[in-house]
């Protein structure tokens, strides 16, 4: 590893910690997927096997970022109707007003079916992740049923023509929901709320990588230090 992507590492931590400083005692507590996600799980851990924290119950956004908890000790829930105190996770792509775009690494639907129920969702991500406009960068990933799915990529695809099913090696990509994932190319100019509506009424759509009007706040690992972004 070269000695900038080292720092950025470092950034990241830092941007996890930041966010982790805002979790009390006795909260639950939404726990993000992701490279950078991790830290923040690992950071939680540490504060409750040193006493810094109690009372700390978490609910994961996927079965790796389940797996971490437990391993570093934090005690795991399923997602019920009760909130979230808090969800800190991380962003494929942050746009000015901290809309984001998620689901890159495939947990999508699960980090917003447990996010939606938070009082807060901070996020923590490195500066390559802020764009401009949502699409700047990266695909939006729209997570399709598996029954008929190559009539649902059709039927996006009327309206959202660039774009492919996720594949590992030759096979198509499955969720932890059993779903595969189709990542879109967005257009330059588009109204998101809009969009959001036309690809959720698309027979065979789950759900989509669009995070609208839902992130607190953001700590963005930047070259010259940790910035707080506030919605």
């Amino acid at each position: 590893m070269s000695d900038q992507a080292q720092n950025l590492e470092a950034l990241k931590k830092e941007a996890a910690l930041k966010a982790v400083a805002l979790v009390q005692s006795g909260q639950r507590v939404g726990l993000g997927t992701g490279s950078t996600a991790k830290y923040a799980i690992e950071e939680l851990g540490r504060k409750l096997r040193d006493g810094e924290l109690s009372g700390i119950v978490g609910v994961a956004t996927s079965n790796a970022s389940a797996d971490l908890a437990r391993e570093v000790g934090i005690p795991v829930e399923d997602l019920d109707p009760r909130p979230l105190d808090i969800a800190i996770d991380g962003a494929d792509e942050i746009a000015p007003n901290l809309d984001l775009i998620k689901g890159l690494g495939g947990a999508l639907l699960r980090e917003k079916l447990t996010e939606v129920q938070a009082r807060r969702l901070i996020i923590i991500a490195d500066h390559t992740k802020i764009v401009s406009r949502l699409g700047e960068k990266a695909p939006l990933p729209i997570e399709i049923a598996q029954f008929g799915f190559l009539s649902t990529v059709e039927r996006l695809r009327e309206f959202l023509p660039g774009g492919r099913l996720r594949m590992t090696g030759a096979s198509n990509y499955v969720t932890d929901n059993g779903n595969f994932i189709y990542d879109a190319q967005l257009p330059a100019d588009f109204a998101p709320a809009e969009l959001e509506r036309r690809i959720k009424g698309t027979l065979g759509v789950v759900d989509t990588g669009l995070f609208l009007c839902m992130a607190e706040r953001a700590f963005v690992a930047a070259p010259d230090g940790v910035q707080e972004l506030v919605r």
